[in-house]
Order: structure tokens, then sequence, then C-alpha cells
């Protein structure tokens, strides 16, 4: 439970799972001009065209036609937003289909996790604790254990299974995020042809002879000194044979 003295707690909690507490009765006085829906709508949408550091009250009162101080009527702080945003983008999984064959259904685990962020890029600026707290992230959370009950596992278990899923999914995003940062409209075969002759003009090969075999092979098949996808499907293949190996 909340504690009573802890108004700032139950608050953000009433406002997440707003959609599944009991209707309150119908304050007196104007309408309100949006919804907390509208709100966080418009924060994720802003999140996604210019970037989390761009949210403030103030960007969403302005794309909402409101006033800033008004904006605190439906959400009391940032914080209090962002972390109503996390769970408005989770509400949007994609569901596992519980009857294919283990395997996909592991895989779809950490595919959901790694599109989330490739379509919000944002969520790898917003801290990962404590937002497992309302309903989007728990139906996910509930998805994701369902994907894998039965299968052998313990409750422990289960549970480092889909953060085992989550963590390697997080990091191959935040590298594909970062290439596509990095790179802008250089494409990666030009990146390379600019960047590979000199390196190969600076470095010493004599020093790094099993380095500059496989970086060149790398470099022929990729035409990139990485190919964040292709070691996403790699990696992910033999993290679930792992998993699997003992089962």
């Amino acid at each position: 439970m909340v504690p009573e003295d802890d108004p700032a707690a139950r608050r953000l909690l009433e406002l997440l799972w707003r959609h599944a507490l009991p209707g309150k009765p119908v304050a007196r006085g104007p309408k309100p001009a949006v919804s907390v829906d509208e709100v966080v709508a418009a924060a994720v949408a802003l999140a996604d065209r210019e970037g989390y550091e761009k949210v403030s009250i103030r960007a969403i009162a302005a794309a909402l036609g409101l006033r800033p101080m008004s904006v605190y009527t439906y959400v009391p702080s940032k914080e209090a937003l962002t972390v109503l945003m996390v769970d408005a983008v989770a509400e949007q999984d994609a569901p596992i289909d519980q009857h294919a064959p283990v395997r996909e259904r592991m895989a779809a685990i950490a595919d959901g996790v790694r599109a989330e962020i490739l379509a919000h890029p944002w969520l790898l600026e917003v801290p990962p604790w404590r937002l497992v707290l309302g309903p989007g992230r728990m139906r996910r959370y509930e998805r994701q254990l369902a994907a894998i009950e039965g299968i052998g596992l313990s409750d422990v278990e289960m549970d480092r299974v889909v953060a085992v899923l989550t963590d390697f999914a997080v990091g191959n995003a935040r590298l594909a995020v970062a290439r596509t940062r990095e790179t802008g409209e250089l494409s990666d075969a030009r990146w390379w042809e600019q960047v590979g002759p000199e390196l190969e003009r600076v470095m010493p090969a004599a020093d790094f002879p099993l380095a500059g075999r496989v970086g060149a092979a790398v470099g022929e098949l990729h035409q990139a000194p990485a190919d964040p996808g292709g070691a996403y499907a790699f990696g992910l293949a033999k993290l679930i044979d792992g998993i699997l190996a003992d089962l």
C-alpha cells in the first residue's frame, strides 16, 4: 500500500491506473479542455519527434494550446509525466502468440523490447527503475511470463529469463540507435570508404593480426564496422539455445 503520508506516490499511481479505478463523481465547473491521455500522447509525440530533452511542461502546453500552469492540473510534474509516457508506449506492445513454438515466443519477448526502443529512442534516456508500476508495463510483463509459462522454469527463473532477454534487446537497440545517430545521412558503406583507408594507414597491422583479419572480413561483409541487426539475430539465437539447454 502507498503510505498515507506519500500523496505524490498516491497521485502517480492513481494517474497510471486511472482507467481501472472506479469512476469518480463529475466535478462542478468548466469541462477540462483536454484529457490526461491527450497530455501523455502529446508528450510521446514530442519525444519521438524532437527527443526526450525537448519534453517540458511548457512545450506540452504549447502543443495542446494550453497555458503552462494548466498542464499541472493533469500531471503534477515532468517526472510523473515521464512514467505515464513509458507506460503508454508499453500499452502498444504487439501480443505474443502463445501457441507458437517456445523459441519463437522467447524471441518475441526480445523482439518487442527492441522494436519499442527503435520506435521510441528517447526511452534510452529514461531511468528504468521504478517504472514497472502501470497497466501497460504490467500487462507486458504478464504476456512475457505467459510466453514461457510451463516450459520447465521456476517462477524466479521465469523472471530472470525475461530480464536477460530484455537486457540483451536493450543493449543491441542502444547500438542500433547510436549508429543511426552517428552516421546520419552518411551511409555505412560511404563511411567505411572514407575511414577504412585511413585506418590502414595509421594502424600497425603487425600489432593486430587477428583484429585486422577479422575486422577486414566483417567490413567486407557488412560494408560497415558493425552490424547491429545481424549481431542481434545471431546473439538472440545463441542466448535462447543456452536458456533451453538445461530444460
